[in-house]
């Protein structure tokens, strides 16, 4: 075999010399450091998790009930009042308000099928509370620090206004077992 070292070795050697004369143990412990940590909180971020496949559609789920009653079962972890009773339906906001894009969520039981959904629960903001249908459901409901099952937090963050209106239900998924 070869005894010199190859291009590849040179270069590697090369680029370590490099790195350990400007970085010092305490700083290179200190990168490590700040991306572990950052990488463990990466599960806390909100994130948008839209139906992907395999997953039903709204139009598949079957829906039974109505949806300006707080028994309807998709409200079995919403608190506030119903867009449905404000101008604007289970999955749309009413004109003159805005979705907010960051949600809380909740697992509820469709009793036509059986089946657990999840629920995402979006305030409409931008326009004075309706007052119309009020509904405090909270099954399910986690504390404040729990932000994602927390019901209890204006979501209205991320919005043009910070005013709360309403709230929508909206089914994104099959519940895993």
């Amino acid at each position: 075999m070869n005894d010199q070292p190859g291009l590849l070795d040179k270069l590697t050697e090369r680029v370590s010399r490099g790195f350990a004369r400007r970085t010092s143990r305490r700083g290179l412990l200190g990168i490590l450091g700040g991306s572990v940590v950052g990488a463990a909180s990466l599960p806390l971020l909100p994130v948008a998790r839209a139906a992907g496949g395999g997953q039903p559609k709204a139009a598949d789920v079957p829906d039974p009930g109505d949806d300006t009653t707080c028994e309807y079962w998709r409200y079995c972890a919403i608190d506030g009042f119903l867009c449905s009773c404000c101008g604007g339906s289970i999955n749309t906001c009413p004109p003159g308000t805005e979705m907010s894009p960051i949600t809380w969520i909740g697992t509820c039981l469709n009793p036509a099928d059986g089946k657990s959904y999840v629920i995402s629960y979006n305030d409409c903001c931008g326009k004075v509370g309706c007052g119309n249908c009020l509904c405090n459901r909270n099954e399910g409901d986690r504390p404040m620090y729990v932000p994602p099952k927390s019901n209890d937090i204006n979501w209205c963050l991320g919005t043009q206004s910070a005013i709360y209106n309403c709230s929508t239900a909206i089914v994104i998924g099959l519940a895993v077992e």
